[in-house]
């Protein structure tokens, strides 16, 4: 599996996303997906899976260190007498001594950076995490807390597919050295049928969303496509045997819409433009 490199880290170029997954679906398609040669599992306590990621990790059989585990600390636990706490549920559930990054999952316009970027460099410093970032945060967020922060930041998870212009805050990540994981990248099903993708693809011999995670791991990002059907996990790691055009690439970039962001909750801040 090819990675994306950020500040002496790799992460696996394709992880498996997790949110939604439930129950025994989560169980069995974490440990599907590492089995076929999956090595990055995205989680949050938002989602409510960590206890079956963390089985499904157990189950697959892959040793822990092989495994690039990422989960997440929601909005409402970034107060100082919350974080800590929120942590350490977050490492019972999964079963693991630690994982290999951890985000912000949101900010929260109530709490300001300064209120949990020094707890969020603690858990590194403790080995609750062997690697510290956020996500959903904008050029202004990351400048405050690159400013706060006493240990490196690597990761900036945001939404990024083809219908969305993310060209500002990827281009202020790439300037910064922290890497970006893409969630929704396949457009929550918006990419099979689109007539460019698809014109493409069949070009390649390949999906319309095989053509979209290549377009995303083409530009250097690390993306997390959620399934839990074995056939569509490898659909999403089979990407590494071609390389779209310049001309291919720059095409796909044109297919952002004005309307094209897909998870904007409330706590959500300004987004750059």
């Amino acid at each position: 599996m090819p990675v994306v490199e950020a500040k002496g880290t790799k992460i696996p170029s394709i992880g498996l996303g997790t949110m939604t997954l439930k129950d025994d679906v989560c169980i069995e398609a974490v440990s599907a997906a590492l089995k076929m040669g999956y090595r990055h599992v995205d989680t949050a306590t938002f989602y409510a899976n960590e206890a079956e990621v963390g089985e499904g990790i157990r189950t697959s059989g892959i040793p822990r260190d092989e495994i690039f585990l990422t989960t997440k600390v929601r909005h409402g636990d970034l107060a100082p007498d919350d974080f800590e706490a929120a942590v350490d549920a977050s490492l019972k559930r999964l079963g693991v001594p630690y994982v290999d990054l951890l985000l912000i999952h949101w900010p929260n316009p109530a709490i300001p950076p300064a209120a949990y970027i020094p707890n969020l460099c603690k858990a590194k410093r403790t080995g609750q995490a062997k690697n510290i970032g956020v996500a959903n945060f904008t050029i202004a967020l990351l400048d405050e807390a690159e400013r706060l922060a006493d240990e490196p930041l690597i990761n900036n998870q945001i939404e990024v597919h083809p219908f969305l212009d993310q060209n500002t805050i990827l281009a202020d990540c790439e300037r910064r050295g922290i890497s970006v994981t893409a969630y929704c990248p396949l457009g929550r099903g918006r990419i099979p049928g689109h007539a460019a993708l698809d014109r493409i693809a069949t070009a390649y011999n390949k999906t319309e969303a095989q053509i979209a995670l290549r377009w995303l791991v083409q530009q250097g990002l690390s993306a997390i496509p959620r399934t839990a059907t074995p056939e569509k996990m490898k659909l999403n790691i089979d990407i590494f045997d071609f390389k779209l055009s310049e001309a291919e690439m720059t095409e796909i970039g044109t297919l952002a819409e004005p309307n094209g962001r897909l998870i904007n909750p409330p706590q959500a801040p300004k987004w750059d433009i």
